[in-house]
């Protein structure tokens, strides 16, 4: 007899149907499973004939062959478990096969019969609603992660036997429900805020710009000035996630297995700070077998690379592309795979390899041979892609003794979102969202200067010698600090503190 059961696989991080077909004839016992299974899935077998064994059901002492189509597709993963021991005991007559039509079943089973989670459950509920599907079958795990896709009847299961049982008619299991605005009304219990760092007013009004723009950032200053506190605390000041965004910085998370069970959706901006010793691959992704790295992780939030020189450099090369192109496309034999990779990056470096080279307190050790080879490690198309280069000096001794009245992190936002809606305004016809991302044809639009504006902005490039990536990555910064002060126009002041921002583009930077 044959059975065919509804499952789904994700490539990438965008999930596809898979055709569970089960077929059972007479013949010696084997157990075979074809259309391109990996190790994972090969090992089904046994976990399913003890599962089916375990939960009172007789295995079928016949010829099994399992297709999993389509069949040009490799299958990885153990969410094929559970479709597959439904479709052993829809071919024995166990389950009508009327019953399975219309559900999209996952899940791995255990050897006793229990359902346990898996990732990537949620593009693969986003599939099943937009094929029309009347509901998923999920482990119950994976049932709040599910039900944040509206449309769609969301099963929770936690057994095989409760699974037949549904589908026979003879037990009934409720669909999970998530009220979604409840998960985006959750309040940030980090406990980080901008008031909190003293002092250092040029660096937070430079974060304030980075964040009401989606500008790249690069601190540089001496041990202990406070940059890795002021990178942790950008995220505080940023917008909040629209659900377009929260879906799909979701979907990342979900297939790479780092999804909190008890927050199925991902609301607040991910903040993303790997250690300097990643490899290329956990940074931009791939691996034997492909999937999302750093960048990805850090989609639609922040990046934070400490000790920036101290990367390999091959692995802070291959951040140009997603730098330029907002994703990261990984190529391999078989197929080509693309990850969504929108972050803002915030670096951070000392001036030189001692630390103090601009701390009056302290002496610098460094030889000017030292210092250059130590800032050589960041190649010049590398730092053309960063917007802002900001020093952030060591804290003076009245500013630690000062009362900590500054300014929140909750005022900066909404200067920051006020900006933000500006832009949204702006680019509202476009894939765009915010200034950093605007292509040459959006600078000339909307980053018109006047001729007093614009004999500072060729002064600077004179005597800089700035490309002509750091002269749009100019006009951009401009552009968000107009916005801040909600000025149509770009102006004078606007043009110089913005060139303030590419400090070591400056000749007495260069050593």
């Amino acid at each position: 007899m044959l059975a065919r059961v509804l499952s789904s696989a994700v490539i990438g991080i965008d999930a596809y149907l898979v055709e569970v077909e089960v077929d059972i004839a007479q013949g010696l016992p084997t157990f075979t499973t074809v259309g391109l299974p990996e190790a994972a899935v090969k090992e089904s077998r046994e976990r399913v004939k003890s599962a089916i064994s375990n939960s009172g059901y007789t295995f079928p002492a016949d010829r099994i062959t399992v297709n999993l189509a389509p069949a040009n597709i490799k299958k990885e993963g153990t969410g094929f478990d559970l479709p597959i021991a439904l479709g052993i005991l829809g071919a024995t007559g166990i389950l009508p096969e009327k019953a399975i039509d219309g559900y999209l079943f996952l899940g791995e089973l255990s050897l006793d019969g229990r359902v346990k989670p898996v990732n990537g459950s949620l593009p693969m509920a986003i599939a099943a609603q937009k094929a029309g599907y009347r509901g998923i079958v999920v482990p119950a795990d994976n049932g709040m992660e599910a039900s944040v896709v509206s449309g769609l009847s969301v099963y929770p299961v936690r057994t095989l036997s409760q699974v037949v049982d549904f589908l026979r008619g003879f037990g009934s299991i409720l669909p999970q429900k998530t009220d979604v605005k409840t998960l985006f009304d959750t309040e940030d219990r980090s406990g980080t805020d901008f008031s909190e760092v003293l002092g250092q007013e040029h660096a937070k009004r430079a974060l304030e710009i980075a964040a009401a723009g989606g500008h790249n950032v690069l601190m540089v200053g001496p041990p202990g000035s406070g940059k890795t506190m002021l990178a942790r605390r950008i995220s505080t000041i940023l917008p909040p996630m629209s659900f377009e965004e929260a879906i799909e910085t979701t979907k990342i998370f979900s297939v790479v297995g780092l999804l909190n069970r008890k927050q199925p959706l991902v609301t607040r901006r991910p903040f993303r700070a790997p250690h300097h010793t990643v490899s290329d691959a956990g940074l931009i992704g791939g691996g034997h077998i492909p999937r999302p790295g750093e960048v990805s992780l850090a989609h639609n939030g922040v990046l934070f690379l400490d000790e920036l020189p101290e990367y390999k450099k091959n692995v802070l090369e291959v951040l140009r592309q997603p730098l330029e192109d907002l994703q990261v496309t990984i190529s391999r034999a078989a197929t080509s795979l693309t990850y969504p990779s929108s972050f803002m990056l915030i670096a951070a470096m000392n001036p030189c390899p001692c630390g103090y080279f601009t701390d009056p307190r302290h002496a610098c050790r460094c030889t000017a041979h030292q210092i250059h080879r130590y800032r050589s490690k960041i190649s010049g198309p590398l730092l053309d892609r960063i917007d802002m280069h900001v020093e952030v000096p060591a804290v003076p001794q009245k500013d630690l003794m000062a009362d900590p009245n500054a300014e929140t992190s909750g005022s900066i936002r909404q200067r920051v979102m006020a900006a933000r809606q500006i832009q949204n305004r702006r680019f509202k016809r476009t894939k765009i969202y915010s200034n950093a991302q605007m292509a040459s044809r959006h600078i000339r639009s909307y980053c018109r200067i006047g001729d007093d504006a614009g004999d500072v902005l060729e002064s600077a490039i004179d005597r800089l010698g700035l490309s002509a990536r750091a002269y749009n990555r100019i006009l951009k910064i401009s552009r968000t600090i107009a916005d801040l002060e909600d000025a149509a126009d770009i102006q004078v002041h606007h043009v110089t503190e913005a060139i303030q921002y590419r400090s070591l583009d400056r000749p007495q930077q260069n050593l």
